[in-house]
């Protein structure tokens, strides 16, 4: 399981700063701007959020990479308008094709993106990206313009706070707020990327590679799960084209410039690619998860997801929520009286049950929402191999009685597993390839087979179908097999 929700506590931090409210010079334009984040608190709110992805985000396990990611950052960031801010660069165990900046100089870049870049010049182009919005403030400046809507969004919400905290479906809409930015800010993050990967010595052409990049995973997605960053970005058609034209107008002397490809792609050798199904994975609406060894089937065609700590799974209506996570009491009955017993939720006595033989515990509950109306629900609390497991469906009032037999069911289905298959699954791993003959990618992919096909071999290694590879040619290819799907 996996967890977001990063920014659940920003509202009350963010009111807090809401009284030094001041005109400042920003980093980068040299103009005075209104904020009302002082560069304390900026540093402040990045630690916070930091700490809150650090733990439900999770980071990815290679040391090794993480200070490479750390030294290369910091390379670039000596180069900026703010080298003075707590500067802290770490990969985040997520395959989504991502890079993202916190305020204080907190930036993240995924393992899913990592596997997608050719070369340190092109990692140096996303890391600078990242640092210019931190170095002109683009975040202390949504923040700024976002205080002033604070109590429109919390009325918006239909949770009560202490309803939220087992939800992270408000939060998801807050994380959302605090990532988007606007296309001039886009373009000026782009453009002090640039320079700040020119100053440290990468060959700046390489920064168009990762738009080309980018416009080929959203192509290849179909209408799927895009690249986060073409969520909240301009197109990358454009940014490439932009880039490209501002890199030729650039004296052409790009001799000694460092790109670095070979270095850094035996730096992906052995990283995981794409989903890790250890940490559980869907197989339809069933959820399997081999390390803690239990399985747990939603509704069909309810919209799922599994986060770092909570599976969550939404009705087609989008009126109703179940959410599994773990509890920190240490059973079934403990951890449905701590839940029944919490400030602004009215609940039944827990009731003791067995579900598949395992010590459980349930209360029906309402709570009151923050725009005075109510949403009713039903716990489910789990013991299973030294755990407890709390299951939690909720809905508008008047809607719940229509979802509350569901939801029974769901946690019904709770039950180990014993699937050998399923226990013993492994991820996919990229694996680094020196070719000891000339030959095309699909020539590759016949010669490497595994669990992905030439076209896509082809996107991760930036090169285009039928593209011929050198003799000695660092290749990436795709080791393992895709998780068992009946």
């Amino acid at each position: 399981m996996k967890k977001g929700g990063w920014f659940d506590r920003a509202v009350p931090a963010l009111v807090l700063a809401a009284g030094v409210a001041a005109c400042a010079v920003n980093p980068v334009t040299g103009k005075r701007q209104f904020t009302l984040v002082s560069e304390a608190q900026e540093i402040e709110l990045g630690r916070e959020y930091d700490r809150q992805i650090v733990a439900e985000m999770g980071l990815h396990p290679d040391t090794a990479l993480q200070a490479y990611v750390q030294e290369l950052g910091m390379r670039l960031a000596r180069n900026s308008e703010r080298p003075h801010l707590p500067w802290t660069f770490r990969v985040v165990d997520d395959p989504v094709v991502n890079a993202f900046a916190l305020p204080g100089g907190f930036i993240y870049i995924t393992r899913g993106i990592l596997a997608h870049l050719n070369s340190e010049a092109e990692l140096a182009a996303v890391m600078g990206h990242e640092i210019g919005h931190v170095t002109a403030q683009h975040g202390v400046n949504q923040m700024s313009r976002a205080m002033l809507a604070q109590l429109g969004l919390g009325a918006a919400s239909i949770f009560s706070e202490t309803v939220a905290r087992y939800s992270d479906v408000a939060n998801a809409a807050m994380g959302l707020l605090f990532l988007k930015y606007g296309r001039d800010d886009e373009r000026q993050s782009d453009d002090l990327g640039l320079r700040y990967m020119r100053a440290a010595g990468y060959d700046p052409r390489e920064m168009a590679d990762v738009f080309e990049m980018l416009a080929r995973v959203s192509a290849a997605s179909g209408g799927g799960r895009t690249p986060e960053w073409l969520s909240t970005h301009p197109n990358p058609e454009n940014r490439y084209e932009r880039i490209t034209a501002q890199v030729q107008a650039l004296p052409q002397d790009f001799g000694n410039a460092v790109v670095g490809r070979d270095e850094y792609l035996h730096r992906l050798n052995g990283l995981v690619y794409g989903d890790d199904p250890r940490q559980g994975f869907f197989r339809g609406s069933e959820f399997l998860h081999p390390e803690l060894r239990f399985r747990l089937r939603f509704p069909d065609g309810w919209k799922t997801a599994n986060q770092r700590q909570a599976v969550l799974a939404g009705s087609p209506s989008e009126d109703a929520v179940i959410q599994l996570t773990l509890s920190d009491a240490e059973s079934a009955d403990a951890a449905a009286r701590a839940f029944a017993s919490q400030d602004g939720i009215r609940a039944t006595a827990p009731s003791p049950t067995r579900i598949n033989g395992l010590r459980a515990a349930t209360v029906a509950f309402s709570a009151a929402t923050q725009n005075g109306a109510t949403v009713e629900g039903g716990a489910a609390f789990i013991e299973y191999d030294g755990r407890v497991y709390q299951l939690l469906g909720y809905a508008a009032a008047g809607r719940w009685s229509a979802y509350s037999a569901t939801v029974s069911r769901v946690a019904e289905s709770f039950a180990p597993l014993t699937d050998p298959a399923i226990l013993n699954v492994q991820p996919m791993r990229i694996e680094i390839v020196r070719l000891d003959r000339a030959m095309t990618i699909e020539e590759f992919a016949r010669a490497y087979p595994g669990p992905v096909d030439a076209e896509r071999l082809a996107l991760i290694n930036g090169v285009e179908p039928g593209t011929r590879l050198e003799a000695g040619r660092l290749v990436k290819r795709v080791t393992g097999s895709r998780p068992p799907t009946s």
